[in-house]
């Protein structure tokens, strides 16, 4: 059997831009859920959304490769989890807050700042990633990746269309209602189309494979929530913040993730697996946290 880190995952050029442009209008659809006057509110009181960027950008990637070297997974199924831990929150996590009564204003406004900020952050925090972990940082040299580039297809795929769902928002409230309605679950429902059919197209290699991704996958999210949780107990947040801090750091956009993937590495078979895994798994850990949180009520201040 060949080695995950020697195994690629098939993808043709006209999929993988459909799948571009599917993830785009995703986002142009959460952004339609973002209005300005939130940002306004929080700034007045800026702590917990400094706790919750910090939580994303700072601590996840430390615990993530924290995790690789007690874990010592192989190289590609390490860079996939990278990956993973370098993207913004998930599209669903505004979704999960509001399910969990958490602050859905903080939700929504990490979302826009983490996504915004990706531009720079997720390839700057892979690039740290990868560099800080031998094997990981060896087998990177076997592929030729542009930064420049990456930041590139990130404000393609997700600061344009958030921006541009932010203002269409502001000035066009009313075409605003009427597309909220329609353009976020059919996105959905074709990019989980397309993940489905990269699974069905490559089941063999999922299905050979699949044992060396779960325990992994399980851990690296299981220790994103926690984190979050603890992280953000710390600077003495209310429950109501820290839902919210907990699920932007659990949520990951592995879509993101699978796009780069596909893009700049060739659909490297451990990378393109932990994605994957990553962005079937968080929606049903997300969902089980929201729903127990959900039956548990918590005011702005406790």
């Amino acid at each position: 059997m060949l080695s995950l880190d020697s195994v690629h995952i098939a993808f043709d050029e006209d999929s993988l831009w459909l799948l571009n442009i599917c993830l785009a209008i995703i986002m142009f659809g959460v952004a339609l859920d973002i209005r300005l006057a939130d940002f306004k509110a929080l700034f007045k009181s800026p702590k917990p959304i400094i706790v919750g960027l910090s939580s994303q950008l700072i601590l996840l990637p430390v615990l993530t490769l924290i995790l690789i070297y007690i874990a010592e997974p192989l190289p590609s199924l390490a860079l996939g989890m990278m990956l993973v831990a370098a993207c913004p929150g998930g599209n669903i996590s505004n979704f999960m807050s509001s399910m969990a009564k958490g602050n859905i204003a903080l939700s929504v406004s990490l979302t826009a700042c983490t996504t915004i900020s990706a531009i720079i952050f997720t390839p700057l925090i892979f690039t740290l990633l990868g560099t800080s972990y031998a094997p990981t940082k060896e087998l990177l040299k076997t592929f030729s990746v542009s930064i420049s580039e990456v930041a590139f297809t990130v404000t393609f795929i997700l600061g344009i269309p958030l921006i541009s769902g932010i203002m269409f928002n502001h000035y066009l409230l009313k075409w605003t209602k009427k597309l909220r309605v329609v353009i976020k679950p059919l996105s959905i429902a074709i990019f989980v189309a397309f993940v489905g059919v990269a699974f069905y197209k490559n089941k063999e290699i999922f299905l050979n494979y699949f044992q060396y991704i779960v325990y992994l996958v399980f851990a690296h999210n299981a220790i994103a929530f926690l984190g979050a949780y603890l992280y953000s107990g710390l600077f003495q947040l209310s429950l109501y913040d820290r839902r919210s801090i907990t699920i932007e750091t659990g949520i990951q956009n592995s879509g993101l993730g699978l796009i780069l993937i596909f893009s700049f590495f060739d659909g490297l078979g451990g990378m393109a697996m932990i994605a994957a895994w990553w962005g079937i798994w968080h929606i049903l850990s997300g969902l089980t946290l929201a729903t127990f949180w959900s039956y548990k009520p918590v005011s702005l201040t406790t």
